[in-house]
C-alpha cells in the first residue's frame, strides 16, 4: 500500500508540478507528499524531479516512469468501475445484429427482456456481413470464424444443413435414394442477400457420380419462407436443423438423403475487443450461451476464443 500511495503522489507532482498543490489535491501536507516521493527515490534508487526553488520538473526516469505510473492507476479506476457496475442491475442501449432466424432468435430476446427490463434492444436483423466496430454494433450473432483481429468472440452451439421434403411431397414425386434423383426434383434454393449466391447443398457423391447444378423451384433470401414452402408439399429444402426440428418431430416434414449429407455449422456471438465488458453486454453474452442452442450450454465456462485474422 505504501507504494502504491507513493506513485499516486509521484503523479500528483508530476501534473501539477508542485509538492505543495500535490498535497491540496491528496488532502495531506507538502511534506508528507515530499516525504513520500523521497521515499520512492531510495527504493528505486534513482531521481525522478529535479527540484529548484522556483521548479519541480522531471527527470527522464521521471517521465518514464510517470507512463507506467498513469496506467497503474487507470487500471485500478477500471477495476473499481467494474466492481462497482456488478452491484449495480444492467442497463442501457445494447446494439446487437442478429441473423434472418427469428425463429431461433426471438425466444431468447424476448426471454432476456423479461430477465434484463433496464437494457434496451436495438436489433438489427440481417445476414450481411456488418462492420461490428464502424458501425457501432456492441455484438452480433453469426456462423462461422470472426477474421477480425479486433474482435471476440465466444461459441454458442452448432447446427447441421439438412434435407427434407413433407410426407405427401415425397408420396407424389418419390423418394430420391442418391443425390444425383435431386435433378428429377423441385429445389427450393436459399440465396444469400449479400453475394447472389446459392447456399450449397451439403451433398456427398457416391465414387463416380457427377451433380450439375441443382434445379431451382424457388429461390427465396430467407430461410425461414422456405421452410413453410417445403411443409406446403412444393419441393425439398436444404435448412438448418433448428429450424425444422419441431416439423420432423410432428412429421411434417421427412429428412431426405440424411447418409448423402454431411454439415457442421457454428454460431458464435462476436464483439469488439476490450478489457471492459459492460455489464449489459456480459449478460446478454452469458444469456445467449445458455439459451441459443443446446450444445451453447456445453460451452459455458470456456471463456472467450480471440479470433485473429485468417
Amino acid at each position: 500500500m505504501d507504494s502504491l500511495s507513493g506513485i499516486l503522489a509521484f503523479v500528483q507532482v508530476a501534473e501539477t508540478r508542485s509538492f505543495s498543490d500535490a498535497g491540496r489535491q491528496l488532502g495531506v501536507s507538502s511534506s508528507a507528499v515530499g516525504k513520500s516521493v523521497a521515499r520512492m527515490e531510495e527504493r528505486l534508487e534513482v531521481r525522478l524531479f529535479h527540484r529548484s526553488t522556483r521548479s519541480v520538473t522531471l527527470t527522464a526516469e521521471g517521465a518514464l516512469f510517470l507512463e507506467r505510473c498513469r496506467r497503474i492507476l487507470a487500471e485500478i479506476a477500471a477495476a473499481e468501475l467494474e466492481l462497482a457496475d456488478t452491484r449495480a442491475a444492467p442497463r442501457g442501449k445494447l446494439r446487437i445484429s442478429l441473423p434472418l432466424v427469428s425463429g431461433l432468435m426471438m425466444p431468447v430476446l424476448t426471454a432476456f427482456m423479461h430477465r434484463y427490463p433496464d437494457i434496451e434492444l436495438d436489433v438489427d436483423f440481417s445476414d450481411r456481413l456488418v462492420d461490428i466496430v464502424e458501425e457501432g454494433f456492441d455484438a452480433v450473432v453469426r456462423t462461422g470464424e470472426p477474421v477480425d483481429s479486433r474482435l471476440v468472440s465466444r461459441r454458442l452451439g452448432v447446427f447441421e444443413l439438412v434435407l427434407v421434403a413433407s410426407p405427401d411431397y415425397l408420396k407424389r414425386r418419390g423418394v430420391p435414394e442418391k443425390p444425383a434423383d435431386l435433378l428429377g426434383h423441385a429445389c427450393l434454393q436459399h440465396k444469400f442477400p449479400t453475394t447472389g449466391r446459392f447456399e450449397p447443398w451439403p451433398l456427398r457423391l457416391l465414387p463416380g457420380e457427377v451433380l450439375t447444378e441443382l434445379p431451382a423451384t424457388m429461390i427465396c433470401n430467407t430461410t425461414e419462407a422456405l421452410v413453410q414452402v417445403a411443409q406446403a408439399g412444393l419441393g425439398i429444402a436444404c435448412l438448418p436443423d433448428f429450424m425444422v426440428q419441431e416439423a420432423l418431430r410432428r412429421g411434417e416434414l421427412c429428412r431426405v438423403l440424411e447418409s448423402c449429407t454431411e454439415h457442421q455449422g457454428t454460431f458464435r456471438v462476436i464483439w469488439p475487443s476490450s478489457k471492459y465488458l459492460a455489464p449489459k453486454l456480459r449478460v446478454f453474452i452469458d444469456f445467449l450461451g445458455e439459451r441459443l442452442l443446446s450444445s451453447g450450454e456445453a460451452e459455458r465456462g470456456k471463456g472467450p476464443e480471440n479470433k485473429k485474422p485468417a
